[in-house]
C-alpha cells in the first residue's frame, strides 16, 4: 500500500484557502495520512515553496510525530500540551507560517511532504532550521507522501 497525504482544507493541486495563509488567519491546515509502512517509528513533515524568488522557502517543519498518529489537526502548531516538535522556519518562527508569495509573482506551489521514519525520534537542536531537520530525516525514510496546494497574491 502506498502512503497518502490529504487535507480536508484543499485537494492536491488545488488552491489553499486564505485562512491557511499569512494574509488570512495563518492556521496550519489539518492533515491526514494512510498507508504508513510497517516498521515506522515516527513521522516528519515539511512544507515548502519551490517557487520562491530566492529558491526553496520552508514554511514549516515538524518532527518526532508519534508512529501511532495518522493526522495533525488544524493549528496543531499552536495546540497546548505535548506533541511533535516544530523547527525554525525561514520566517524565523518555530511554527507553521502559511503562504505569502510576493504580490504579482504568479501562483506558487506549496508542497506538504510527510516522511515515515525508521527511528522513534530525531535529535534536532532547538535552534535548527527545517533544512537541518530534513537532512537528518533523509537518512531514516521508509516512505514519503506529498500533497501540493497553490496560492497566488494578486
Amino acid at each position: 500500500m502506498t502512503m497518502t497525504l490529504i487535507s480536508p482544507a484543499f485537494a492536491d493541486g488545488e488552491l489553499i484557502p486564505e485562512k491557511h495563509t499569512r494574509l488570512g488567519e495563518n492556521l496550519m491546515p489539518a492533515l491526514k495520512w494512510t498507508g504508513a509502512p510497517g516498521g515506522v517509528k515516527s513521522f516528519a513533515l515539511i512544507v515548502e515553496d519551490p517557487d520562491a524568488p530566492r529558491g526553496v522557502f520552508r514554511h514549516c517543519g515538524v518532527f518526532n510525530i508519534p508512529s501511532d498518529w495518522s493526522e495533525l489537526p488544524q493549528s496543531s502548531d499552536t495546540a497546548p500540551g505535548g506533541g511533535p516538535s516544530f523547527c525554525r522556519n525561514d520566517f524565523g518562527n518555530s511554527r507553521y507560517d502559511g503562504p505569502e508569495p510576493p504580490k504579482g509573482h504568479g501562483p506558487h506551489r506549496y508542497r506538504f511532504c510527510l516522511a515515515a521514519l525508521e527511528v522513534p525520534s530525531l535529535a534536532v537542536p532547538a535552534v535548527a532550521g527545517i533544512e537541518t531537520m530534513w537532512n537528518m530525516a533523509q537518512k531514516h525514510i521508509l516512505s514519503v507522501a506529498t500533497l501540493t496546494g497553490t496560492y497566488e497574491q494578486a
